[in-house]
């Protein structure tokens, strides 16, 4: 692979990192507040391919002027194409964000909150499944008490059925995702279809259990009513400070 094939891949992997920004592929990978980063460094992969090129043509011209008929040819291995794949993956292929094969093999990983904010009048009262679980466990309830609350998150089912209304959380990226579950009982849906997105109203119930893969602590909600929705453009929890 020669200069002027770097600066090719250099360019084009910092244009798919532009255009990831620009739009929501983005959020595959990594939290919505890191997409000045992601600009950041499109911009600075296109800049390097073009001072690379810039430099190449610039040697070139020397060359030529100072009578340099020497040929450097040095032979590069053809295994460093394989660094295109990446790039390619990129351009071609989304991948779909984490769901519930993830969530069902990694244990829950809710942890205390620093603070239990006060909540506002709305009934019903829309809350992410992050807080309304650590509310639930570490709380034990008591801001959620006689409230009617709304939750939104994609179903996953639990070896032995229960079903669990998950968001996976990020502290980066997706390779850093946690799954954090909120076990559904009431009036459940009848047929329920792993990954199927729901919007959930229901009210809090002094009742948990332990995630089957670490121990970690569950809480559940009563349902009222579940109604399926679109996947939202982010899909990950960004209320997680975890």
């Amino acid at each position: 692979m020669n200069r002027q094939a770097q600066s090719a891949v250099l360019f084009l992997l910092g244009a798919s990192l532009l255009h990831a920004a620009t739009t929501d592929l983005y959020l595959r990978y990594v939290k919505a507040g890191l997409r000045p980063l992601v600009l950041a460094s499109g911009v600075v992969l296109i800049v390097a391919a073009v001072a690379t090129v810039w430099y190449e043509r610039k040697r070139a011209r020397r060359r030529h002027t100072q009578g340099d008929e020497q040929a450097h040819c040095h032979a590069e291995p053809r295994v460093s194409w394989l660094l295109i794949l990446p790039l390619l993956a990129l351009i071609l292929v989304a991948p779909p964000a984490l769901g519930s094969y993830s969530a069902t093999r990694s244990g829950t990983a809710l942890q205390e909150p620093l603070a239990y904010p006060d909540l506002p009048a709305a009934d019903p009262l829309t809350l992410s499944v992050v807080d309304y679980a650590g509310r639930a466990v570490y709380d034990h309830g008591r801001t959620l008490q006689g409230r009617r609350v709304q939750l939104s998150g994609f179903l996953a089912l639990d070896r032995d059925g229960t079903p669990y209304l998950v968001r996976m959380a990020l502290n980066c990226c997706a390779a850093d995702a946690q799954a954090v579950k909120v076990a559904l009982t009431g009036e459940v849906p009848p047929v329920l279809q792993p990954d199927t997105w729901l919007r959930i109203t229901g009210t809090y119930v002094p009742r948990r259990m332990k995630d089957p893969v670490n121990g970690g602590p569950i809480p559940f909600i009563e349902v009222t009513e579940a109604k399926p929705v679109a996947a939202p453009k982010d899909p990950y929890d960004e209320s997680w400070n975890g």
